[in-house]
């Protein structure tokens, strides 16, 4: 039998490969973990079919909306989310230019450059992660580590070649 917290997850994330570039080791390796952790371990609940889950996520771009195709666990549809991009575009852009900061920093830095960088890395992604969830607010509710590795998903989704 499925507990209530069970029910209240995701099983299962794709992101739409149409969308996704295969890029630097370390945005997939940011990937991977993303998909690994935010599967071992999420709250994620659509507020009108909380009995429906456990479920299955499908993330894409699609005319400057990110998708959230929200599925039951048998893959059949349950909902639809778009949200306008826009809004992500500009703490995307502000994160993806302090990990470029924090990978160089890594190579030549002392420790107390690197976890200043990490810091500021952090705040954004938090930032990024709490605007999530606002925007989700009403139709999704989901935890803040949920909200995070979500959020680098997100992130992933918008690199472009």
């Amino acid at each position: 039998m499925t507990t209530a917290k069970g029910k209240r997850r995701i099983t299962h994330v794709t992101l739409d490969e149409r969308s996704v570039v295969r890029h630097k080791p370390e945005v997939e390796h940011e990937r991977a973990v993303a998909i690994f952790d935010l599967l071992e371990d999420n709250e994620f609940c659509p507020c009108d079919f909380a009995e429906d889950g456990p479920y299955h996520l499908h993330l894409s771009i699609e005319d400057n909306r990110l998708v959230f195709d929200i599925r039951r666990e048998d893959s059949s549809e349950l909902d639809r989310l778009m949200l306008p991009i826009t809004g992500f575009r500009s703490i995307v852009r502000d994160y993806f230019l302090i990990c470029e900061s924090y990978y160089a920093a890594i190579k030549r830095s002392t420790p107390s450059q690197i976890e200043a960088i990490d810091m500021g890395r952090r705040g954004l992604h938090n930032e990024g992660s709490e605007m999530l969830r606002e925007r989700l607010a009403g139709k999704v509710e989901m935890d803040l580590q949920t909200a995070r590795r979500l959020f680098t998903l997100i992130c992933v989704l918008h690199i472009r070649n």
